[in-house]
This record gives structure tokens, sequence and C-alpha cells, in this order.
């Protein structure tokens, strides 16, 4: 048996490919992010996706079926309750949540806000689901005229903090969301707090890649734990840091934008060398495009993914393994601004992976987890079944 040395797992945040069985209860019937968005452009091209299988995964326009793909392919379902990214990636991490997060589709509690308002000694403005650009726009003269920062929510779990960096200093704000994080526990233990900075006069703000989640901690160990346990490398890419608390983690970096997010995934793969996983998220799909419900975006972020990822193939050694997939959907032509509960699409590329295998529906995300485990022969969760005999 080939030894594996590093898997390269990429999450490309939101890429559903279609309604799973219980969409309904989430009121997400129809729903399937890549499907829809091709159709409603007339079809898109992803060329090196499709060479890899994607269009042997689901039906999409403009991505035909291979009859030889270099990957092998499925997609997975989420057996966890909800749709939110937290739960998604702790779900691929082996880890799966039987309750979904509280959300606020009112706005916080008067408890919670007062608590809020007293640890920070002001008040705040806001206190509802809204766009995060949109609110800022809203509210950003007011916040200029009074200090206060703004708190929104959305239909995820999380408790959103902006501020101007020039009234309310960076180190200000994350001790903002680090109280807030003390409070939101219990019947109110959101996934995420956020803080939320932005620049720039009034009409022209921005919002700076300086944003950080505050997360809940992992109530279990996840592989990420297992791996790390076993001085293996647990190279975090993105907000992945983030949304694990740091638990289980060995190196982290940010990232400013999807194409930022691969540079430092191929700057990983041609720098080091160590055994263990590179876990990357690449969050402008969900974050920029998804939830703003702008489809032409959505798919030209697709096809700019689609032109590095020879790149990443090519940057990958001998025993080195790329695996591809989603951790919940964000139909751009779905109502409201919600995530969308879909399968996800599974490709697995390497040089000794069996190509053209196709790797079915999978009954969890978990899955990953699984062959993870096997494949570095560390402990493994209670959860998900290993494909790779399957696949080497």
């Amino acid at each position: 048996m080939n030894k594996i040395k590093r898997i390269n797992l990429i999450i490309l945040d939101s890429v559903g490919v279609g309604a799973l069985p219980d969409a309904e209860e989430f009121g997400d019937q129809g729903v399937a992010t890549l499907q829809n968005l091709a159709e409603e452009i007339g079809g898109i091209c992803l060329p090196n996706l499709q060479q890899f299988g994607l269009g042997n995964i689901v039906e999409i326009e403009g991505v035909e079926p291979e009859e030889n793909p270099k990957a092998a392919f499925g997609k997975m379902a989420e057996l966890s309750n909800g749709k939110d990214t937290t739960t998604g990636h702790w779900e691929i991490a082996g880890l799966l949540s039987s309750d979904p997060f509280p959300t606020y589709p009112d706005g916080f509690p008067e408890e919670v806000m007062e608590k809020f308002h007293q640890a920070i000694g002001k008040g705040s403005l806001g206190n509802k689901p809204a766009s995060g650009t949109v609110i800022i726009e809203e509210l950003g003269a007011k916040h200029l005229e009074t200090g206060k920062p703004i708190v929104y929510t959305s239909a995820d779990s999380v408790f959103q903090i902006a501020a101007h960096e020039d009234v309310i200093s960076i180190e200000e704000l994350y001790d903002m969301c680090q109280k807030a994080r003390s409070i939101l526990t219990g019947d109110h233990a959101v996934a995420r707090v956020i803080a939320r900075p932005f620049i720039g006069e009034l009409g022209d703000f921005n919002r700076t890649s300086r944003r950080k989640d505050y997360s809940l901690q992992p109530p279990a160990e996840t592989v990420l734990d297992y791996l790390k346990e076993a001085e293996k490398e647990v190279i975090a890419v993105g907000k992945i840091d983030n949304i694990f608390a740091d638990q289980g983690i060995t190196q982290a970096v940010h990232t400013d934008h999807n194409m930022d997010g691969v540079d430092k995934n191929l700057n990983y793969l041609r720098e080091t060398d160590q055994e263990g996983i590179i876990f990357t998220n690449l969050v402008d799909f969900d974050q920029r495009y998804g939830h703003r419900r702008d489809v032409n975006g959505y798919a030209q972020a697709l096809q700019d993914f689609d032109r590095r990822l020879p790149e990443l193939i090519s940057a990958l050694n001998e025993d080195d393994l790329l695996i591809l997939t989603a951790d919940h959907g964000c139909d751009p032509t779905h109502t409201g601004s919600d995530h969308t509960r879909e399968y996800v699409p599974l490709l697995v590329y390497g040089k000794h992976v069996k190509a053209g295998v196709d790797l079915g529906t999978r009954e969890t995300f978990s899955d990953i987890a699984a062959t993870i485990s096997d494949i570095f022969e560390v402990e493994k969760t209670n959860n998900g079944s290993s494909f790779k005999e399957e696949i080497l």
C-alpha cells in the first residue's frame, strides 16, 4: 500500500449540489447551489473540475460527465441537525451535532443585550438580522456620532459586532467580542461571535480583513485533535482555526479572499513537507456571493478557482492527496439570504488514487474524518466510514 504523507483538504464554502431529503424542513425545497446557478446563467464552464468528475456527481449545465475522470467522485449528506459553517466543518472533522445552534430572527433578547452593554460600558446599535454591508451603511452615521458598536445577526447562529477602526480600535473590538462570547453560553450559545471591523468615509465604508471569529469549543475531540496528538501537522488556512476555536491546530494563517487562500495553500504545499493535513476554507463563495444572492459573482468565483486547480495539482507531491468538498449550500437563486440544506460534492485526487472511482452518496460528512484517521493510522472519532480502501 502506498503511504500518503499529506492530505490537502479544501472546503469550497457553500458549494452544495442539491437538496437533502429533509431540506423542506429547513425551508429549502428545490435548492441546488451549483446546478441552479449554472442553469440561471445558461451554463458554467469549469473544465478542470469537469475533468475531475464534477459532472459525474450531478447534472450541471455546462459541466459534462467525463468518461475517464481524473479523480474519485461522489457526494455527501449532512447527518447533523443544521446547515451552518460550524456544524458542517465539525462534521467533516468527525463531530456530529444533534441540536441546532440558536438563531435570532427577531434580534437578541433583552437579557443578553443588557449583560453585553454592562460588560462593554456602553449601549449598542442595531440588534437585528441584517447584511453586514447594508447595516454599516444604514447605521454608520449614528455609529460615528455615538461611538456605539453595531450589533447584528443573520440566519446563521452568529452575534456580529461591527465597528469603524477609527471609532473603536481593533483591540477594543476584539475585547467586546470576547465579552460577548463569555455571555453567550447555555441556551444562548451561538456558534460564533464575529468581529466585523470596517474603514472609510460615510457612504464609502469597506470591511477590512481583520475580521475575527470566536467560536464555541468543539464539545468533543475531532480528527484534528487526534492528528495533533500523534504529532502530525494540522495547518489551518482561512477561518479554520476560528471554527475549531484553535483546538487541534498546529499552524494557522488567515486569508483576505479566495485567491489569497489558494496562494497560501500553495505556499504550504511548496514550502512544507511535514506529515499531516492542510485544511483550507475558501469563504468568498458563501460570504461574498451566496448570502448576497449574487449568481454571476458566485459563478465567476467558481471559474476563478477552476483556473487555479492545475497549480494545486502541480504542487502536489507523489504521496499527497487532494480532497475538495463543501460544508453546506448557499443557493444564490433561493429566497432570503440563508445557507441551504444540501448534499456537498466529494472529489479526491492524487497519484495513488484510483481515478474514476464512484464513491456514491456518503451518509455523513464524517466519512472524510474516518478516511483521514485510516490513512494516518490515528484514533478515529465515533462517526463516519472510511473510503480509504475504495480510493487507494
